[in-house]
């Protein structure tokens, strides 16, 4: 169904955007503060309403007045990553459009939102994969083009959540549509998506000879951005014209909650204008700040004082003898109630170790804490359900600790734990168990993992006459008892029940 929304005016004909096609396509806006991006991007969001679901990231808290004439629902992105990531995934299945609303947080927190709130919509079930079109206002926080003053992994998390949706969204139902303020502050990977084009105002060369390119205008017509009024926009793209199409965008429904500085008559001068300023309010506190001169120290005191032996060095500290038991059985509690939330398995061993760290604190453990080498270890052990009893201690376990070592990090519980399965002749672990373990969705890539390990000679993949998996580990001496690959993860089934 061929549906056309109504952007405005184009050379006295309707500038008419083909919203079957966008969703297909993707669009990219740019234009200077005040050119009328966010002007351009309600007139889109609010005659497509009816049509599509929304979804806006909306980092000033300008289109929350979207909710009481369209219906959106606001999301308050004041919440943890693990809620916002649910929170989406509930958003593509009951197809609501909404506001996620970034306001009163700083750069790196809006990031970190965004990305996980986009990392849930990404991720929805493939039954629910309806289209939507995913709106992102000022892109370029979200998806910068260099390292700025945020961490490294917040740019990570952020960066990867845009290029998924601008490079992969589009089989998933996602359309993206990104708004920003300059091309040169967009990660390219990101910006060379769109098929569809709205150019506006803009007056660094660098940013002219970019727009320029993309709608394959010579270098020379560059000039013309400088000279566009707020609200006109130069569009091209499948959805919009194949021939380079200067468009006057229309008006709105809505408004923002801000606005642009508009001159205001002063007030009349006060005759009081000083105690106005220099006396304070009734209700502020008055603070007497004393400056008192020390009193000067005589010379016979500065020499006396120079003449003084150095006072003996202190004696160092004994350190607390610790006790190695106690620390042990600490870590380990400390391990245990990581991986007992079941978000853990989907997060990073840096964000899991900085969890660790304040867990000990909280416990009280003994001793220095482990470093991020040890932590991973631990955890690789923990994960794959290794008891530090005698079972942990025999032969064959030892063997599989040393052959775990020569893999990477992220593989070793993967490894541990089909090996443990494998010396206690439990059933193989299913696509879905496996996948988790390694903090995953994708069963497919649980697959991969055993592929990999049986190419380094650790493991051999087997099918019984039945359809189950077995996993024969020469090195051990041992096997899987048959299992089947396509289970369900028993720990989901165990959430899902409770």
């Amino acid at each position: 169904m061929k549906v056309g929304i109504d952007m405005g005016a184009a050379g006295g004909a309707t500038a008419e955007l083909d919203l079957e096609e966008l969703l297909a396509t993707r669009l990219l806006v740019q234009g200077n503060s005040g050119s009328g991006k966010s002007h351009l991007l309600r007139r889109l969001l609010e005659q497509s309403a009816q049509w599509v679901q929304q979804c806006v990231i909306d980092p000033e808290g300008d289109f929350v007045t979207l909710a009481d004439r369209f219906g959106h629902q606001v999301v308050d992105a004041q919440r943890t990553e693990s809620e916002l990531t649910r929170i989406a995934g509930r958003v593509r299945q009951h197809r609501v459009s909404v506001v996620l609303n970034l306001e009163g947080l700083d750069v790196e927190q809006q990031m970190r939102a965004a990305a996980a709130f986009l990392g849930g919509m990404f991720d929805a079930e493939r039954d629910h994969w309806y289209p939507v079109l995913v709106v992102v206002d000022e892109a370029q926080l979200f998806a910068p083009a260099v390292a700025g003053e945020v961490s490294d992994e917040a740019r990570k998390l952020s960066l990867g959540a845009m290029t998924n949706l601008m490079c992969r969204g589009r089989k998933r139902g996602l359309a993206g549509v990104i708004a920003t303020q300059r091309l040169a502050k967009l990660a390219k990977n990101v910006a060379a998506e769109a098929s569809n084009f709205l150019m506006g105002r803009t007056f660094l060369d660098i940013d002219m000879a970019r727009a320029a390119d993309l709608l394959g205008m010579d270098r020379r017509q560059a000039e013309m951005f400088r000279d566009l009024a707020r609200g006109h926009f130069v569009a091209l793209g499948p959805a919009l014209s194949r021939r380079p199409l200067p468009v006057t965008i229309g008006a709105v429904a809505t408004s923002a909650r801000s606005t642009s500085p508009r001159l205001t008559p002063l007030p009349d001068k006060p005759e009081d204008a000083r105690d106005l300023i220099f006396a304070p309010g009734p209700e502020e506190p008055r603070i007497v700040v004393r400056r008192t001169p020390p009193p000067p120290t005589s010379t016979a005191d500065l020499l006396a004082q120079l003449s003084r032996p150095a006072p003996e060095p202190a004696a160092p500290a004994v350190p607390p003898v610790v006790d190695e038991a106690e620390r042990d059985a600490g870590i380990t509690l400390v391990l245990r109630e990581i991986l007992d939330d079941r978000d853990a398995a989907y997060r990073t061993d840096a964000v899991l170790y900085q969890d660790f760290l304040v867990r000990c604190r909280i416990r009280r453990v003994p001793g220095e804490p482990l470093a991020l080498p040890a932590f991973r270890r631990r955890l690789a052990v923990a994960r794959a359900g290794v008891a530090t009893g005698e079972a942990a201690e025999g032969e064959v376990w030892t063997t599989a600790l040393s052959l775990s070592e020569s893999l990477p990090d992220d593989l070793q519980g993967v490894f541990l734990m089909v090996a443990r399965a494998a010396v206690n002749r439990d059933p193989c672990p299913s696509d879905a168990t496996l996948a988790r373990i390694y903090g995953s969705h994708s069963p497919r890539r649980a697959r991969r993992l055993l592929a990999y390990f049986e190419e380094r000679g650790l493991l051999v993949v087997r099918t019984d006459f039945h359809g189950k998996r077995v996993l024969a580990f020469p090195d051990l001496d041992c096997e899987t008892g048959p299992g089947d690959p396509d289970a369900p993860d028993a720990a989901g089934v165990r959430d899902a029940a409770e």
